[in-house]
């Protein structure tokens, strides 16, 4: 073989590894281009459904149960069996049923403002009168502090919303506590109510992580 078609044929492959470089080099680039817009598009979609649904970018929210469930276990353990006393207010299971139709930066605030409120209960003055074991109430009471402290960080805002919540417990105080001096009988039955407002209150914040799941699954479904 002559010089010259040597020199044609590695001319001619030299132009093929060439071609086939720039083929690979152009298909890598579009591939990082696709993956780019589809990181932005997925960020741009969790901004926008975090705007909508603040639930959904409020990763303590899905915590809360296990810390609710810490909390109630002191409750029932700090003072022994709970009282079979009615409450002299009725339990406001309405509002419960209300709240579960409200958009859900309203129902956070519901669940925070009741966290509070349970809160406020328990910083009546004397509590001499019962006899529950004093490290257990004291773990309570910093539990449920904790409850409220973290899912105020999932609120947007320091507005309160439900008066009738407000009037439910300024009643509760008045006709329990403030109405007896801080008889044992009307703490008992602050901690019975306090337990079924945190059940409630579970049942919510499980229904709003369930909603915002299924809302974001059917949005991203769509795209």
């Amino acid at each position: 073989m002559s010089q010259e078609v040597r020199n044609k044929t590695q001319t001619q492959n030299t132009d093929i590894d060439t071609e086939q470089v720039f083929i690979i080099i152009t298909i890598i680039f579009f591939i990082v281009i696709i993956i780019t817009i589809n990181t932005f598009i997925m960020i741009s979609w969790t901004i926008f459904l975090c705007a909508l649904t603040p639930t959904l970018c409020c990763d303590w929210l899905r915590h809360y149960n296990h810390y609710s469930n810490v909390t109630l276990t002191l409750l029932r353990h700090m003072g022994g069996q709970l009282t079979e006393d009615e409450s002299p207010v009725s339990f406001p299971f309405t509002l419960y049923t209300q709240v579960r139709h409200h958009q859900e930066d309203s129902q956070l605030i519901f669940i925070r403002d009741s966290l509070s409120r349970i809160s406020d209960l328990y910083r009546h003055d004397d509590r001499s009168s019962v006899t529950w074991d004093t490290d257990m109430t004291h773990h309570f009471l910093v539990n449920l502090h904790r409850l409220k402290e973290e899912l105020s960080t999932c609120v947007l805002t320091k507005k309160h919303l439900n008066r009738p919540l407000r009037r439910y417990y300024r009643k509760l105080l008045r006709r329990t506590l403030c109405r007896t001096d801080g008889s044992t009988a009307s703490w008992e039955i602050i901690r019975k109510e306090t337990e079924l407002h945190l059940h409630q209150l579970q049942l919510l914040v499980a229904s709003i992580i369930n909603s915002a799941a299924n809302r974001r699954r059917s949005t991203l479904g769509q795209y």
